[in-house]
């Protein structure tokens, strides 16, 4: 057991990043307008996180390179890197910027609902001081520069988060046959899909698998220690899918069609199951709020880094250059109240275009024996990888029908 803990780390990050505020509206949304009976959808969107993610582990400590890098290495035509390597850019860069102030609005949400004055006056110019606080403490940790103190904080944020959604759900007593059904007897009711497509794709994130793969370079030394990075990447996922899959369990067993995000829920629970309820959902709130605002930027600085290849040091003055502006970029956005909605559009697209071509890269990539060697996929997980690219296709076009025709 110690051993297991002494090696959390890379994996507590990926899930710290896809157990964001947007991840906690989705499962709260399906839990009320849907019960239990979509539990199986985040039950399978773990279980592709894994193999995606597992993929990129590999990639990272036996080829010695993140994703970035693959692709800017391994793709021959000139014009086609060209272009894989802005569509990385755009979509990545451009989409945290605009999910950053999602991230920090989130966190605030959380605070808010224990502290209810959050606005100050300058001038006309009505500013939240939480936003600044979330983003000022984003920013000390990134700024000091060290991945064991980043990954410390981020460990203990995903254990506070755990514990805070776990407990709600526990106290808010469901009917665990119920619980159970929903999650191994996968069945979509009417009007579902849509709810299944957003499960899947608030939990298969595409910087993920970028940013992954220069964590476990951060923290181990080639493929020796291949084995616990997996051990990482194990207990990390699994732990982050159960508390998505709590927050879907408080919200199902809630029944008040009221709610739409989690402050909702917060508050909903206080006259059912007292003030402490309350609390702790509120404090898991704020820290997937926080968490995501620190993996967010930190993903977008290792993109930038591996597209251009810079200086491996998470104090250079680039790598900072590219975390700064988007975290200045979310508080900025969160604390006025801007909704970027156009950039979140832009971000939408290139998602949407993002997921399944890299998704695709990656189980090609991690198929040739000239970068993994040995290594290399075998027929099991090549069948899963398909599967997930043929999800992500899916998403890929729901997301654009959803922003260029709004159905």
């Amino acid at each position: 057991m110690k051993n297991i803990f002494k090696n959390i780390g890379p994996g507590a990050l990926i899930a710290a990043a896809f157990i964001g505020p947007g991840t906690v509206t989705v499962c709260v949304l399906t839990g009320v307008e849907f019960g239990f009976t979509l539990l199986w959808a985040m039950v399978l969107s773990i279980i592709a996180t894994i193999v995606l993610q597992e993929m990129v582990i590999r990639l990272g400590l036996v080829y010695g390179k993140g994703l970035a890098e693959a692709v800017r290495s391994e793709i021959s035509s000139k014009p086609i890197r060209i272009i894989a390597i802005l569509l990385i850019l755009s979509a990545i860069l451009i989409g945290n910027a605009a999910y950053e102030a999602g991230n920090i609005s989130g966190g605030m949400l959380g605070l808010e609902t224990i502290f209810t004055e959050s606005t100050v006056l300058l001038g006309s110019l009505e500013l939240n001081y939480l936003s600044l606080l979330i983003g000022g403490v984003a920013f000390i940790l990134l700024y000091i520069g060290n991945y064991k103190v980043i990954e410390r904080s981020l460990v203990v944020l995903v254990i506070l988060m755990s514990v805070s959604f776990l407990v709600t759900a526990f106290v808010t007593n469901p009917n665990w046959v119920e619980v159970l059904k929903g999650m191994f007897m996968p069945s979509i009711p009417e009007e579902g899909v849509l709810a299944i497509i957003a499960l899947v794709g608030t939990t298969v994130v595409p910087y993920n698998l970028f940013l992954h793969a220069s964590l476990v370079k951060e923290k181990w030394n080639g493929k020796e220690e291949l084995q616990a990075a997996r051990t990482d990447l194990y207990v990390s996922i699994i732990l982050g899918g159960l508390v998505s899959i709590a927050i879907i369990i408080c919200a199902a067993s809630i029944k008040n069609s009221e709610i739409s995000n989690a402050a909702d829920l917060a508050k909903s629970i206080e006259p059912l199951f007292g003030s402490f309820a309350k609390y702790f959902l509120s404090i898991g709130l704020f820290a997937a709020g926080i968490s995501s605002a620190i993996t967010a930027p930190l993903a977008a600085a290792y993109v930038a880094r591996g597209c251009f290849d810079w200086e491996l040091s998470l104090k250079s003055k680039k790598f900072r250059t590219v975390w700064m502006l988007v975290l200045l970029t979310g508080v900025i956005f969160s604390s006025v109240g801007f909704k970027p909605i156009e950039v979140i559009h832009f971000a939408q697209v290139a998602n949407g275009i993002l997921l399944p071509v890299i998704a695709g890269f990656l189980v090609w990539v991690v198929n040739k024996e000239s970068v993994l060697g040995t290594y290399k996929n075998n027929k099991a997980q090549n069948a899963i990888g398909i599967i997930i690219v043929l999800i992500a296709l899916v998403l890929g076009l729901r997301s654009l029908s959803k922003v260029f025709f709004d159905v």
